[in-house]
């Protein structure tokens, strides 16, 4: 038996990613006396600024945004009672086929081997039992998270650890209640483009093909509080327009893929340490 307490590890793409998709994780866990570690690989920079200035725009600042995400990010963790932060600082590659795609020093950018390597650094230190990061696609597409993934399971090859591995995701049920309350939360008038119509339909996965249904709503205002810690990005978190109660209603239970276990744990399961304790 080990003296060292059981460790969660999330690998997320930006500041408020852990929020939203593993925020109750990260609160119930640590609630439950687990290490919490999150790592955050790029700086956010190509957020919006000061004012809603979006990137690109005259008065964008990356530099400032980032600090101002830094801290941000600083007192999510705060409320999620988040162990440990370790940011990899990469640039912020923005959306898929933004210019900052190409950018010197952005994480799309960064050798998978390097990335890799710093996180098994993070690994060996921290020697996880349970890593979450994002499934091969980064749950939608976006560069950053595709990279978070590749870096992540390159990582776990490298450092030849064992622990639970779990990909985040949604059941199809849930992006389609989603979709509801987006309606419902006046953009009821807005005909969605039937492109992005098709792409949201895609994401996720339909429920009998998850694996682990955590619980989390006894956390949901920590979560909430937690996302409504990235101010400056409040114009583009819509789930901070429903207020608490809402918020934890659809929000309430985390979905993942599990990818990686050697506990023989029977699926689906309810608890991401399930067979570890």
């Amino acid at each position: 038996m080990t003296d060292s307490p059981l460790t969660l590890m999330a690998v997320h793409a930006h500041p408020d990613d852990e929020a939203t998709g593993t925020g109750g994780v990260l609160a119930r866990y640590a609630a439950e006396g687990m290490r919490t570690v999150l790592v955050t690989c790029t700086d956010g920079g190509c957020g919006d600024g000061p004012g809603g200035v979006k990137p690109g725009d005259p008065g964008h600042d990356p530099a400032a945004v980032a600090l101002m995400r830094r801290q941000e990010l600083e007192a999510s963790c705060r409320i999620l009672k988040i162990s440990h932060l370790e940011m990899l600082d990469y640039a912020d590659s923005g959306m898929m086929g933004w210019p900052t795609n190409d950018a010197p020093g952005a994480f799309w950018q960064t050798p998978v081997a390097e990335g890799a390597a710093r996180l098994a650094e993070l690994f060996r230190r921290y020697r996880p039992d349970v890593v979450v990061t994002y499934d091969e696609n980064g749950f939608y597409g976006h560069p950053d998270h595709i990279q978070a993934n590749r870096i992540t399971m390159a990582a776990l090859a490298m450092s030849e650890l064992t622990p639970k591995v779990y990909w985040t995701t949604a059941p199809r049920s849930m992006m389609q209640r989603f979709g509801e309350v987006m309606r419902e939360f006046g953009m009821e008038g807005q005909e969605p483009d039937p492109a992005e119509a098709a792409a949201m339909a895609e994401i996720g996965l339909p429920d009998e093909e998850i694996t682990t249904w955590v619980d989390t709503s006894a956390f949901g205002g920590q979560k909430f509080d937690a996302l409504a810690a990235h101010a400056s990005q409040g114009e583009n978190i819509f789930f901070l327009k429903m207020g608490q109660e809402k918020f934890t209603e659809l929000m309430g239970v985390e979905t993942f893929v599990r990818v990686q276990d050697t506990t023989g744990a029977a699926v689906p399961e309810n608890d991401l340490f399930a067979g570890l304790r």
